[in-house]
């Protein structure tokens, strides 16, 4: 279903890289107390948490060679500074865990066995889970800080990769979940960037079928709908981080399916 192959050693880089640029946006907000739009339970300050202990929770998985799921309590650090210590404390923290967390997938290297939640058991799985992690977290952060976001086109095409990856997981996993009314053949989802650089695929035809869906990086003008705009808006919309009444995108054929697409696409 992958459309690129990012290597390793990028995702590890990734990791501090994308964190220092949430760090950014969070020093950029006036009060880390607003809430966030499109995490609307959190505040700024419950979002930096929640990514600084999903960074440290991975670490420690990483770090031990977990062949099992680590609880929360066991990972050291994991609720981050109190509130009292101030933004700079927990600016420190979110910039330690990201560092020790590359650390621990460098030296852990591509393909090492280890437990995860998901189809693939492997330190690999967590390098490019927690880069995704952190910058569709990071446009969490620039939305409720008012501060642009831009994602790098080969990124939030790899963003769009996992994410379908991860909803056919739940499908097959979870037949419960709303995710697995994504089936029925004669329907289709075409997602067109239309910024895409050389040597970046931007599209995406998405074919519901008996069993689930189908993806192909290919052109069509007869999806049942289109979605269509620059990679990083088309990357946010898909992610629900951005109305499809947005100037920036635009919606072509049947937008009835493509909510119904974004309503059932969950994470679990």
């Amino acid at each position: 279903m992958t459309q690129r192959d990012l290597s390793y050693d990028r995702y590890c880089d990734e990791v501090t890289v994308q964190t220092g640029l949430l760090r950014q946006a969070l020093a950029g907000a006036a009060d880390l107390q607003a809430r966030v739009p499109t995490c609307p339970e959190w505040t700024l300050r419950d979002l930096a948490v929640h990514v600084g202990g999903a960074i440290r929770w991975m670490n420690e998985i990483v770090r031990t060679r977990a062949s099992a799921e680590v609880p929360d309590e066991a990972v050291p650090q994991f609720a981050g500074p109190p509130v009292e210590d101030g933004p700079e404390a927990l600016d420190a923290w979110l910039a330690e865990g990201a560092e020790s967390a590359a650390e621990a997938l460098r030296e852990a290297g591509p393909g090492r066995k280890v437990w995860t939640w998901s189809w693939e058991q492997s330190s690999s799985f967590w390098a490019r889970r927690l880069t995704q992690e952190l910058l569709v977290h990071r446009a969490d952060a620039c939305i409720a800080a008012g501060v642009p976001f831009v994602a790098d086109a080969e990124l939030a095409a790899d963003a769009v990769d996992e994410w379908l990856e991860i909803v056919a997981y739940v499908q097959r996993v979870q037949p419960a979940d709303p995710a697995g009314e994504l089936r029925g053949g004669g329907r289709s989802l075409h997602l067109h960037a239309t910024d895409a650089a050389p040597g970046v695929p931007g599209e995406w035809l998405i074919e519901l079928t008996d069993d689930g869906f189908a993806v192909r990086p290919e052109h069509t003008d007869e999806a049942t709908v289109e979605l269509r705009g620059p990679m990083t808006e088309l990357m946010l919309a898909f992610y629900r981080r951005l109305p499809l009444n947005s100037d920036e995108i635009e919606v072509r054929g049947d937008r009835s399916f493509l909510e119904f697409w974004l309503e059932r696409a969950t994470f679990g």
